[in-house]
Parts: C-alpha cells; sequence; structure tokens
C-alpha cells in the first residue's frame, strides 16, 4: 500500500507542476493575445491547447488528492483531515468554480486571469511547503495569506494588462 500512496502522491505533485506551468503559459498567452487589441486564430488556437493542458491537471490533481485524503481518513479517520488538506480543497474548488465562471464569460478578465493563476501559484506553494514539512497552520492563517496573494496577482494582472493597453 505505501508503494501505491507514493505513486499517487507524485502523480499529485506532478499535476500540480503541470497545471503551475500551463497555467504560467495561459496568462502569459492572455498578455500577448491582448496586447494587440484582439485575438486572433492561432492565439485562440494555442491558448486552447494550454487550456486542455490546465483541465488535465485540474482533474489529476483532484482525482490524487481526494484519493490521498481518502486512504488518510481509512487509516487515520476524521483526525487525518488537516488545514492542509482543507486549504489545497478550498483552492482546488477556487481553480473548478473560476474556470467554469470564465468559460461561462461571467467572471470578469480583471478578475478571473489572476484569481486562476494566483490559485495556481497556491497548489504549488502548497507542495513546496509539504516538501519541506511545513503543514502546521491553521485554515484561518492559510487563508488570510491566500487573500493577501489573490489581492497581489490581482493587482499584478490588471497592472500588466494596463501598460500592455497604453502600448496600443
Amino acid at each position: 500500500m505505501t508503494i501505491f500512496i507514493s505513486l499517487v502522491a507524485i502523480l499529485q505533485s506532478l499535476s500540480v507542476s503541470l497545471g503551475v506551468g500551463s497555467s504560467t503559459l495561459a496568462i502569459v498567452n492572455f498578455f500577448v493575445a491582448i496586447a494587440d487589441g484582439k485575438i486572433d486564430a492561432t492565439e485562440r488556437k494555442m491558448m486552447g491547447v494550454v487550456y486542455k493542458a490546465l483541465r488535465v491537471a485540474m482533474v489529476a490533481i483532484l482525482v490524487t488528492t481526494l484519493g490521498l485524503i481518502a486512504l488518510g481518513f481509512i487509516y487515520k479517520g476524521v483526525m487525518s483531515l488537516t488545514a492542509f488538506d482543507i486549504a489545497q480543497l478550498f483552492v482546488l474548488s477556487i481553480l473548478f468554480i473560476n474556470a467554469t465562471l470564465m468559460t461561462l464569460r461571467i467572471v470578469p478578465s480583471t478578475i478571473g486571469p489572476a484569481l486562476q493563476a494566483g490559485s495556481w501559484y497556491t497548489l504549488g506553494a502548497l507542495m513546496a511547503l509539504r516538501l519541506q514539512g511545513i503543514t502546521e497552520f491553521t485554515f484561518v492563517q492559510f487563508f488570510l495569506a491566500y487573500a493577501a496573494w489573490l489581492l497581489l496577482a490581482i493587482g499584478i494582472v490588471n497592472g500588466i494588462i494596463s501598460l500592455l493597453k497604453k502600448r496600443r
């Protein structure tokens, strides 16, 4: 069973890496696409490929995260659910909800891309914290750091968009 858990954890880590990398490409593609004021067919095609990679990563992370949490629950009971686990599930929920709202064009482009990128980087940071053995924090501590990070991400993304629009 230990080998199986290790393989699932490795797949989770690889999936987060794919998601963080794809998210970086998605936001860069978004900047390049809007720089000239219109998204042409080639840009749209490239963005579509990146979005498919993001979807694969999201599903793989969801399955592996739920699997690891379920295995912990089976072996250790409800006490195995930590603030770290809840933080991961929370960020995953934000990723899925925001992606859906962006697809439906409900969330504005001033918030959606930054929220998505910030959430992907948060998952990457959580994986790095796990490797460092830093998983003992409260959900409130996590949430405050996450909210601050998202505000910063929204500011950075909107600042770049503003600069790109001024260049036109």
